[in-house]
Order: C-alpha cells, then sequence, then structure tokens
C-alpha cells in the first residue's frame, strides 16, 4: 500500500534545507536536500563539520507509548500487586490513561521525545490512549514531534473497554484528524482485538483503506488475548482481525508473544509487520515470542520503556540467547525498513533517496542529530527546546497526573 502524501499544515516545524554531514573520521560524508538523502546537495547547502565523529543512521523505536512518558518520574505504585497482565493493565496503565489531560499528554510526550532524539532515536511508532481526552490528543503528539523534530508515525488505540462502541467510534475519528507532514504520518489504531467488537474491527479496516494507512494493533501480546478470541470462535486474534479485513498489508502487530510458527508465518506472507518489545515482555512475565523467527519483517520497539534502541537492542540479545532463539538478528533493520515504507523512502539508511535521519556520535556518545536534514541536536544539545524546562514542566505534570490517577475509579 502506498505511504500516505502530505497535506499541506500551518505551522509546525521549519522546511528541510539542504545540508552536509561530515566528512566523519572515517571520510564519509551525506548530503540531504528536500528531507531524503541525495548524492550531491545543492550549492549553498549548510555543513556540519564532524571530523572526530562517526556518521550513522538513526535509530527507530517500532512501538511505544509517548502517553507514557512520565511514568519514570515517580509513578506511584498500584495499591493491590497486580498478579496477572490483565492486572497490571487494570490497576495501572488503563488507570494512567484515564488521568491524561492536555498538559500532561504534552509534557510526557516532550520529555520522551527529548529523551529519544538524545540518544540518537530519530523516529517513533506511537499508539497512544487517553479516553478522557480523546478529540485533540493526536494534534498534541503531533505538536511535541514538529517542535522537536520527531519523525513519527501516530494513531489513536481505539477501544470500547470504558465506553462501549461509541468510545471506538470517536478513537477511530481521532485518527482520521492526523495532518500529514514531512516528519508525521497517521496511522489507525485499535487497542487489542480483545478490548473491541467486530463492528469496531471492521470499522478500523475500512478506515485505514479509506485513508490509504495501515492498521497499529496490539496482538497475542498476553495469552488473555488468545483466549478471548478463541471464545468467539476464532483460533486466535491474528486470524480474528484478518477474517474482519482489518489488516491491510503493512499494517503494524505489536507483540505477538503468542502467536505459533504458523500464525507468524501467515503474517509475513499477507505482508504485516510484527513488533518485539523485549524489556516489555520481560517486565509484564508475558513470556518470550521464539516463534517470530519465522518472519523477516520483525522490528524492534520498547512499548513505552526508555528509547534507547541501543538498551533495547542489548535486552534482546540477552534474552535470546536465554530463550534459545537463533533468530534474532536483524531486528533494527526491519525497524528501519517498516518506517521507510511508511514514508515512501528507500529502505537502505543512509543511502540515495533514504530519509535523511542520521546521528553523529563522538566517544560513544551522541553529538549531533538530524532528523529529514533539520538538526535537531547539535553538540550534544536540543536545538529547538531547553531539556532542562522541558525536564522541570515533566515533573511538575508528573505530580499532577499521580494525584488525578488516585481518584480514577
Amino acid at each position: 500500500m502506498p505511504a500516505q502524501e502530505p497535506r499541506p499544515r500551518a505551522g509546525g516545524a521549519p522546511p528541510a534545507r539542504s545540508l552536509v554531514v561530515g566528512p566523519d573520521s572515517h571520510g564519509r560524508k551525506v548530503a540531504i536536500a528536500g528531507g531524503l538523502v541525495c548524492e550531491v546537495a545543492p550549492q549553498g547547502a549548510r555543513v556540519l563539520a564532524c571530523p572526530e565523529g562517526v556518521i550513522s543512521p538513526g535509530q527507530v523505536c517500532a512501538h511505544t507509548h509517548l502517553y507514557s512518558g512520565l511514568a519514570r518520574h515517580g509513578m506511584p505504585a498500584p495499591e493491590k500487586p497486580p498478579e496477572n497482565f490483565l492486572q497490571i493493565l487494570e490497576r495501572i496503565w488503563w488507570r494512567l490513561d484515564r488521568a491524561l489531560d492536555p498538559s500532561s499528554l504534552r509534557a510526557a510526550a516532550r520529555d520522551y521525545i527529548a529523551q529519544a532524539l538524545l540518544a540518537g532515536t530519530t523516529a517513533l511508532v506511537d499508539h497512544h490512549e487517553s479516553p478522557h481526552f480523546i478529540e485533540g490528543s493526536l494534534e498534541v503528539l503531533e505538536a511535541a514531534c514538529e517542535e522537536l523534530g520527531m519523525r513519527a508515525l501516530l494513531c489513536y488505540g481505539a477501544t470500547e473497554r470504558n465506553f462501549g462502541l461509541d468510545e471506538a467510534r470517536r478513537g477511530l475519528e481521532e485518527c482520521r484528524r492526523v495532518r500529514s507532514s514531512p516528519l508525521v504520518r497517521g496511522l489507525v489504531g485499535l487497542h487489542a482485538s480483545f478490548t473491541v467488537s467486530d463492528e469496531a474491527l471492521r470499522n478500523a479496516g475500512e478506515l485505514a483503506k479509506e485513508l490509504g494507512t495501515v492498521l497499529h494493533v496490539h496482538v497475542a501480546e498476553d495469552r488473555a488475548d488468545v483466549e478471548d478470541a478463541r471464545s468467539r470462535g476464532y483460533p486466535g486474534p491474528l486470524e480474528r482481525l484478518l477474517a474482519h479485513l482489518a489488516l491491510p498489508q503493512g499494517s503494524i502487530l505489536a507483540h505477538g508473544v503468542h502467536l505459533d510458527e504458523a500464525e507468524v508465518a501467515l503474517a509475513a506472507e499477507r505482508g504485516l509487520w510484527l513488533v518485539q518489545n523485549p524489556r516489555s515482555n520481560e517486565g509484564n512475565r508475558v513470556g518470550y515470542p521464539a516463534a517470530l523467527g519465522r518472519s523477516p519483517r520483525v522490528a524492534l520497539g520498547t512499548d513505552g520503556w526508555e528509547p534507547d534502541m541501543a538498551v533495547e537492542e542489548a535486552a534482546l540479545e540477552r534474552l535470546a540467547q536465554a530463550n534459545g532463539d537463533p533468530a534474532f538478528r536483524g531486528r533494527l533493520a526491519a525497524s528501519h525498513s517498516l518506517i521507510s515504507e511508511r514514508f515512501g523512502a528507500a529502505r537502505q539508511p543512509l543511502a540515495a533517496g533514504a530519509l535523511g535521519d542520521l546521528v553523529v556520535r563522538e566517544g560513544g556518545r551522541v553529538r549531533h542529530v538530524v532528523v529529514g536534514g533539520r538538526p535537531v541536536v547539535e553538540d550534544y544539545r536540543l536545538v529547538a527546546a531547553d531539556r532542562a524546562a522541558i525536564l522541570k514542566e515533566a515533573l511538575e505534570q508528573a505530580s499532577d497526573l499521580w494525584r488525578r490517577m488516585s481518584t480514577v475509579d
């Protein structure tokens, strides 16, 4: 399915300019024009020198939750410790998302994006939920991405778990409102099939087809999702989604922990992406997705954890070795392919026609970050905002958010 074309929008990030990065310590030089890597930059392009650095592609986080960005700032533990995955959702994350408002969501997104850029992550595939703040929520996330210079795929994870089918309808309509730009594309989102009706599944598939985009949904993260699908008469959640035509080619299935090898092979045959989230799966004790090795289309995400993909990749290697999984490599490369597919760019990072997203490291530290030809980190500092001010806002909003969470039913 072709990528969406950008539509004009007011405000947002400044237009991409021509840029030459390098040569670096290996003699590598990258030219960018119009947001894409090119063979030769136009005359007069700015030069970002890095003679002591090393140029590498920006990293891609293929599944995350910007709304959880304040969790690291002292989120209180639930009164009753959860004993299983559903209780983790009910007692922690579903209480958090019901307490979000525009100010806390803005602070969470800006804090998370700032962390990501400073770690060399240049693109995020986000999955958002805030049941008491649906309309306008994705505009808050768009604004944060445009301000700081983060490339992103955005969607609202429609669900019926709080207010029924009307809640799902409103969530899907919020997905419709995402305005494409050089940095942002919209997806259609569902939380997970166990929280929606067959009608909502069909509506999501129809909307994705109408908008020329794909679905982003949690699939088989926990065995409860599989059991729910079977109780409805389907072999599993993947088959249920496919039966209701909710998964256009290129759709993004987060987790897939409890898919079997035949189901993973089916997902690959249908051109679907799977996204492994090692630290989250370990923390939630849902298991290790050993069957994912049956697909070449498996990317790497953080599921809201720290957006440093080197840390996530190290966790992947550790857990793969512990679980005897020899087929875990290449998932960061797959993440690049996923984001390039949605933006209609060349798949090979830093090749002509690829997205103009790169990192310059010196001594192992991220010194410069460029997204779409726009420097967004220079000399270890954010270009568009003050990191200390972002952190201050995050701490203030976190305190208010924890207070609201304590009153959520």
